[in-house]
């Protein structure tokens, strides 16, 4: 039994994806369930009670919190305190992972590879689970990065939208949308921009990947920039995930 823990789940592509990868395996018996829980510590009283359970994915809101429930860690999990994979181990211990980091590292390799992303820069929007994850990669790449929030944290060097210039954006070379701000049913929201925030030929990714095109994308590329939403990074995480699962 495999499993996505957050909440809502109504835009979910999970449970198609590995029914795929069950079927293909030729695993009759395997169920993917939605469980869709405002706390994670519901999850406990859910997963505990049946037998079979391999472990679940888990998404927003749920990718920070879930680490109080957790028995350990990966290191990535530990450097950047969000889980979005959860295996139940031999002994019942549960062991969070975080496969997020190889997902998005997989889209920025779809552009280039590693050694030519040393000495970019990026602007980074939210600074959620997802966020953690994209931190990670740009630290390893070696590409500098402005996280911006709405609410910036106190003490932090996280700066608001309303500090946000259009010259930030545009000598950024690559700027990474985290937020929900976009997804479907909410899909003609965007982030507070400023003025003429995109140049032709600036990399541009939205982790939203319901609508394929969100009006964060969309403005981009009429500006010129080259852009991809969130279904690579989406997949490659889910392979990463049944790699996890099953080694």
């Amino acid at each position: 039994m495999l499993g996505l823990a957050g909440y809502p789940l109504s835009h979910s592509f999970s449970p198609a994806y590995f029914a795929e990868k069950f079927r293909n395996a030729g695993l009759e018996n395997w169920q993917y369930r939605l469980l869709e829980v405002k706390e994670p510590q519901e999850l406990r009283a859910i997963v505990l009670p049946e037998d079979g359970w391999v472990g679940f994915n888990v998404t927003i809101p749920h990718k920070q919190t879930i680490t109080e429930m957790l028995d350990s860690c990966d290191s990535i999990v530990a450097r950047t305190g969000a889980v979005n994979v959860v295996k139940i181990m031999p002994d019942g211990s549960w062991r969070g992972y975080n496969s997020d980091y190889f997902g998005f590292l997989h889209s920025l390799l779809q552009w280039r590879p590693f050694h030519q992303w040393k000495g970019k820069s990026a602007l980074v929007f939210g600074t959620g689970g997802s966020s953690a994850a994209v931190s990670a990669v740009l630290d390893d790449l070696g590409i500098s990065y402005q996280k911006v929030s709405r609410q910036p944290p106190e003490r932090s060097s996280v700066i608001s939208y309303g500090s946000l210039s259009s010259g930030m954006m545009q000598t950024a070379d690559l700027l990474v949308q985290t937020t929900p701000v976009g997804m479907f049913p909410n899909d003609t929201a965007i982030l507070p921009l400023p003025e003429m925030p995109f140049f032709p030929g600036q990399m541009v990714i939205d982790l939203v990947y319901n609508p394929a095109k969100t009006p964060f994308l969309a403005r981009a590329e009429a500006s010129g920039a080259l852009i991809q939403n969130g279904l690579i990074m989406l997949h490659a995480q889910a392979e990463k995930a049944w790699e996890i699962w099953n080694y």
